[in-house]
């Protein structure tokens, strides 16, 4: 537990200067008094203070205190909106900690919420800088830091109570989770002390929790800041937005780490040199560039690199679907694929196309699994391997790619619709680094068709282009092609062999 550090009157002293305007309403002068820059034996023995691209931001952020300041009306406040998006490594996360620790310093009672587009990157990046930094400070014992809470001491909290009058029940900073299946639950309260919300990696973070965060400045206060940081990994989404549609309400900057001081620019050539000067990777980063992808790819790569880093969710009570593509003959293979949730648990590939044996395979997968549904494709030999199955009673249903979209305007057929819950599936899942099933979810295409869907190209077209059929991906994606329910309990018996009446199953499965 933290206690004061300096004597009564040294301790009245800093709060002194940290609460003057000098140091509130100029980061950067705070930044450059509370750190000990150049100090001898500290971890900032060698830096001199910022960097260029981090000072043009906290002096930005002067500039909007003084215009605020100078507004008759609290109804002429502004909010100020920033989104910086930039190559790798030029101190993002550095100025993140900045920011929070500034707000929390110099504003009593204030709150700053910080986001990521992961919990892993959230607790282990975000908040390890944030621990690092806040270990630096001069008024480091005001603080107790855990997991995901920055929080005043005791000791300060009734300090401010009692001799301030002031309450301080969200006097904080909070790392804070978002579910793109449950957005409302981001919400929280308003402070009229002052709101700071920050997005680290926002690129990853949905559309649905955007909205929801900007309701933490509705009240007209006159301290309110929200700011966006990330790797320009995605042309699409509201991150992508703030530089163009919405660019009238975001201060923005692309920052090509190359232009940054203190940086190791041999780096940078070296993932220009390994994969090309127009190369995705390059422009995204290095350049600090949003990526170009064909209109006619129907699953961008990114997708598919940002699943193979997630770490698995491990949700027991997500439900555990099997999906089957079973051979063709000639060169495809059966694909029995395993997902939980999220999580791509197993691919399982056989070179096989005698009907019974793909059966037998099928069971072993369901008695090594007890997956709450099987699904088949009915194609080829799958109607045949259904059938079988179905005599044994387990739990299974064929879906068969000639059907109709269950949604005509959005999908022009059920196999671009299937592919399009996968793909949307994507933006969240975790799946095991796999160079077969990446080449495969990135080779498709897709064009409209005359009514405006999108509509998925065909296997006859694949084989013309030279590509392969994408046994891996169909396996997967049938497993979207019913919905699921939650399990109710990890530890409650699951049959797999249906009972005389057979019982139906709900809910939405993209959730899970």
């Amino acid at each position: 537990m933290q206690q004061p550090k300096y004597s009564p009157e040294d301790e009245q002293l800093l709060m002194s200067q940290l609460w003057s305007p000098h140091l509130r309403d100029n980061p950067e002068a705070f930044v450059l008094f509370v750190f000990p820059w150049g100090k001898k034996n500290t971890p900032l023995e060698k830096h001199r203070g910022p960097r260029r691209w981090q000072r043009d931001i906290l002096r930005e952020i002067t500039a909007h205190i003084k215009a605020n300041n100078g507004q008759l009306s609290p109804e002429d406040w502004e909010v100020f909106r920033d989104a910086t998006a930039s190559g790798r490594g030029p101190g993002k996360s550095a100025l993140v900690s900045w920011l929070g620790l500034w707000m929390l310093s110099t504003r009593i009672g204030s709150s700053v919420i910080v986001s990521a587009n992961s919990e892993n990157q959230l607790r282990t990046v975000t908040w390890g800088e944030l621990n690092k930094w806040s270990a630096m400070i001069i008024n480091a014992h005001w603080w107790e830091i855990s997991a995901t809470k920055l929080v005043p001491a005791a000791w300060l909290t009734e300090l401010v109570e009692r001799d301030l009058k002031k309450g301080t029940r969200y006097w904080a900073a909070e790392g804070k989770l978002w579910s793109e299946e449950n957005p409302d639950g981001y919400a929280g309260p308003h402070n009229h002390d002052g709101m700071m919300v920050i997005f680290d990696e926002a690129s990853g973070i949905p559309d649905a929790i955007w909205p929801v965060a900007a309701g933490y400045f509705t009240e007209p206060i006159l301290d309110r800041y929200w700011f966006a940081f990330s790797n320009p990994r995605r042309n699409t989404g509201y991150f992508f937005e703030c530089f163009g549609s919405r660019r009238k309400f975001w201060n923005t900057r692309q920052i090509d780490s190359r232009t940054v001081e203190g940086v190791d620019k041999k780096i940078y050539e070296e993932i220009i040199e390994e994969y090309g000067e127009d190369s995705i990777q390059a422009r995204v980063e290095v350049y600090g560039e949003f990526p170009v992808t064909g209109e006619d790819q129907f699953i961008p790569p990114y997708l598919v690199d940002d699943a193979f880093k997630r770490d698995f969710y491990k949700d027991m009570t997500a439900p555990l679907v099997i999906g089957v593509d079973p051979a063709r003959g000639g060169r495809d293979t059966t694909v029995i694929a395993i997902r939980r949730g999220r999580d791509l648990v197993e691919l399982r590939r056989y070179k096989k196309d005698d009907l019974m044996e793909i059966v037998g395979l099928v069971i072993n997968a369901i008695e090594d699994y007890q997956p709450d549904l099987t699904v088949i494709d009915e194609g080829g030999l799958g109607y045949g391997v259904l059938d079988r199955l179905k005599e044994q009673r387990y739990k299974v249903r064929g879906v068969n790619f000639g059907w109709s979209a269950k949604n005509p305007k959005m999908w022009s057929n059920k196999p671009t619709e299937l592919w399009g819950l996968l793909r949307e599936w994507l933006k969240t899942a975790s799946i095991l680094p796999d160079k077969q099933l990446k080449n495969q979810l990135v080779s498709r295409k897709r064009t409209l068709d005359s009514t405006g869907a999108e509509l998925l190209e065909t296997k006859k077209q694949m084989k013309t282009r030279g590509v392969g059929s994408p046994d891996d991906v169909d396996a997967i994606a049938v497993t979207f092609a019913f919905p699921i329910a939650r399990r109710e309990s990890t530890t409650r018996e699951r049959r797999n062999h249906l009972p005389s009446d057979k019982t139906s199953v709900s809910t939405s499965w993209m959730s899970s």
